[in-house]
């Protein structure tokens, strides 16, 4: 009987044949004769044997059926696949209900093992991952960090040739680690790159890559159809271009501008250095002041106007400013404050949820689709996408954040049009906050200041060599990171019984790159979620503390750079539960703004609210997998944790005569606001 946890062989070294040791050489995964491609099956019997005398484990393939792999036809197997392209977009919803519809996993890994070797790695990996998150007998696999199977698309490729040399000439136990150089994409002339910590962190890019893994945009119904989907689209795209607001506002530039004028030329250029491992060719760069042009790529028949863009971003203007949708009979969807923004969510990216794609597109991937082909928009130069075109690269783009804001602008284009909050919704009977502030876990050291600084790393990127080395090969990188900290909030309960609520903890700068101090209006949207959770607040005075670790938003740093292997999970039952389903969630280490060696003051918000208006009713399990980052993805096979609308308290407008924070929750005794200073310290600190 195949185990569930022997697919993750097909996971590794996703470039090399199937038939080759997986695991350090320790599994060999046996094929069929008939399943070997046309290049190794008259060589079938020497493989077989010359590859699996020293293994360890053997992972038998039943004979099956194969499949019809035809609608994949067109996508190269060594080349470029992008989920923004509608061939591509198709053939990965094909390929992942085709892996869906097989009755077992013993069936599945017949069908997968044959897939593998006829399709492009990526899309292969790509269907594969969604289809075990989501079958009821694979949903507790561990799907590997993708850094480890795709390290091209993360880190600078002059260091392969160092890993291959080092992993092909030193015995495993001698190997040195080698590191991945920071900020090596432009030089300090460039202001922008001031922002490459942000932009190119591992981390944060591969969040991207596993919110989309979880949420993906096409495939079947009951896979995309997940609870307020469209809403948590542009919840968590909304907090990205917060946080990379206030870390600009860090390091002295202004706030993104959005990309609203797409006829313009884009003076932000930028140069990858990066190079796709199936191919060998390098994402290509984008030159300052590039300006977008009608796309007409016959290779994967991604045909876009720049015309296209604007009239489906005016459709969508227009209908928010009118207050309903129309779907594809010419019948009104109302854009109300229950079902409006999720509404929108599902059509702007567009999802295969939105409910008339014909009027108004796909304003979201085609507009990936124009800038990461405008180096050559007709095929004229054979090159493919650049790095704007993968969910995995695309925020490496500092145009990326002009695209999200611009999308972004037109999400709170609807939430300004919405009723600002009552007194009722947003208050409290009986329960007030007294305090709030911040203390790092170190001892003897001052409240309400935070701590930055660059922390070294390491994640093994072996199972991503093909045809490389066996072992591990470690490579170091450096990245910000924050010192350990705690939250206290005192909250006084005076209704005289036990209490249920949630507590919600935001921060948010205070001015702007210049000094200047923000007004309420502005500020509101540079509110970044940093915590939400459920307290029972006994009768009188209650002290709540919650650790930056335990933040709902991210996930810890193991989690993010998971081990490959099919050995690789936790043997230990709690160990277990925690490392399920946890890929996706904002990288714990750039949890807190980066802030500045003089200091950067923020606005720390606290607030907590009544249970009984959050309380989603729903069989809730508190030592689920993964309910530590529900902020940003979700609870797997659940409802969204919280009624409330996302962004709540900051998401809507309020009354003019609230024009400041202090205004605002002076009116709200269940509210609570301190000054918080981070301070950056330029030092390089070892992981331990």
């Amino acid at each position: 009987m195949t185990d569930a946890n022997d697919l993750l062989a097909l996971l590794q070294r996703p470039l090399e044949p199937t038939f080759l040791p997986k695991d350090d050489g320790k599994t060999v995964i046996d094929l069929p004769e008939d399943f070997l491609t046309d290049r190794y099956r008259p060589i079938g019997a020497d493989l077989q044997s010359r590859f699996s005398n020293d293994a360890d484990q053997r992972i038998p393939v039943r004979k099956v059926t194969t499949p019809d792999l035809s609608f994949a036809a067109g996508i190269d197997k060594r080349g470029a696949f992008s989920l923004f392209v509608p061939k591509h977009r198709d053939a990965a919803a094909t390929l992942i209900n085709l892996f869906l519809e097989q009755p077992d996993v013993s069936t599945l890994m017949s069908v997968a093992t044959y897939s593998r070797d006829r399709l492009n790695a990526i899309l292969f990996q790509y269907a594969l991952a969604v289809a075990i998150q989501h079958r009821e007998d694979t949903k507790n696999v561990n799907i590997p960090s993708i850094v480890s199977l795709f390290p091209d698309q993360f880190v600078d490729p002059s260091v392969f040739p160092k890993l291959r040399e080092e992993g092909a000439a030193v015995q495993q136990e001698n190997r040195m680690v080698v590191d991945i150089p920071p900020a090596y994409t432009a030089s300090d002339r460039e202001e922008e790159q001031r922002m490459a910590y942000f932009r190119e962190d591992i981390g944060v890019n591969m969040h991207h890559w596993h919110w989309h893994l979880v949420y993906p945009g096409d495939g079947p119904d009951a896979v995309v159809r997940k609870d307020r989907r469209g809403e948590l689209f542009f919840y968590m795209h909304s907090q990205l271009i917060a946080r990379y607001n206030l870390d600009r506002f860090s390091n002295k530039l202004k706030k993104v501008r959005n990309l609203t004028n797409f006829r313009e030329p884009i003076p932000e250029a930028y140069f990858p250095k990066m190079i796709r491992s199936s191919n060998n060719r390098s994402y290509p760069a984008r030159g300052a002041n590039a300006i977008l042009q009608d796309v007409d790529r016959i290779d994967n028949d991604t045909n876009v106007s720049v015309s296209d863009l604007e009239r489906w971003r005016d459709r969508i203007h227009e209908a928010i400013d009118q207050g309903f949708l129309l779907d594809k009979s010419g019948n009104r969807i109302p854009l109300d404050e229950e079902r409006g923004i999720d509404l929108l969510g599902d059509v702007l990216e567009a999802s295969s949820l939105t409910p008339n794609r014909q009027l108004y597109g796909s304003l979201h991937n085609m507009g990936h689709n124009l800038i990461a082909y405008i180096h050559d928009p007709d095929y004229r130069y054979l090159e493919d996408y650049g790095v704007m075109g993968d969910v995995t690269t695309a925020m490496r783009d500092p145009i990326f954040y002009r695209w999200h804001g611009m999308m972004d602008g037109i999400f709170r284009r609807h939430k300004e049009l919405l009723t600002p909050y009552t007194p009722e919704q947003l208050g409290n009977p009986g329960v007030s906050v007294t305090s709030v502030g911040v203390q790092l876990t170190r001892a003897n050291t001052p409240p309400n200041v935070l701590l930055t600084f660059w922390q070294r790393s390491q994640v093994d990127l072996a199972a991503g060599l093909d045809f490389g080395p066996q072992g591990n090969v470690f490579a170091s990188f450096t990245h910000l990171q924050h010192a350990p900290f705690s939250f206290r909030v005192e909250v006084n309960n005076e209704s005289g019984e036990v209490k249920k609520g949630t507590l919600r903890i935001w921060i948010a700068p205070k001015v702007d790159e210049r000094g200047t101090p923000l007004k309420f209006r502005e500020q509101r949207q540079f509110f970044v979620e940093m915590d939400s959770s459920t307290v029972t607040l006994n009768p009188g005075m209650n002290t709540i503390v919650r650790r930056s670790d335990q933040s709902s938003v991210t996930i810890p740093y193991e989690r993010t750079f998971r081990a490959i292997g099919t050995n690789s999970k936790p043997a230990g039952t709690d160990e277990l539960a925690q490392f399920r389903f946890c890929g996706c969630g904002w990288p714990q280490h750039m949890l807190v703004p980066k802030g500045a060696p003089e200091g950067v003051q923020y606005d720390l918000f606290a607030m907590v609210t009544d249970y009984a208006d959050d309380a989603v009713e729903q069989p809730l399990d508190p030592n689920a997998p993964c309910n530590d980052a529900h902020s940003f993805c979700g609870l797997r096979d659940k409802k969204f944790p919280d009624r409330r609308p996302m962004g709540y308290p900051f998401d809507r407008r309020t009354a003019d005569s609230v024009d400041t924070l202090d205004r605002f929750v002076a009116a709200n005794s269940n509210m609570k606001t301190n000054t918080v200073t981070v301070t950056f310290k330029n030092t390089v600190i070892n992981r331990t």
